[in-house]
């Protein structure tokens, strides 16, 4: 499940490259996807919009058994 996630965060990266910002895929446990948000995006108050509406859905719409996906600090 690990690698199928990290292929989807592999198409996002260049997103949120753009805006100077990174993702790190941590973890995936009981459909809980653990990242971290990097450059730009770390603090941005946006982020939590970006994780909900960009990584989170992209996640799920491939792998619809993702419950969540969560950021940690």
């Amino acid at each position: 499940m690990k690698e199928k996630v990290q292929k989807i965060i592999e198409k996002i990266r260049p997103h949120l490259n753009a805006d100077g910002g990174d993702i790190e895929l941590i973890d995936v446990v009981d459909g809980v996807v653990t990242v971290k948000l990097k450059g730009a995006c770390h603090g941005c108050p946006c982020a939590a919009m970006t994780l909900q509406n960009g990584v989170e859905r992209a996640i799920k719409q491939e792998l619809p058994e993702i419950k969540r996906v969560e950021n940690v600090a």
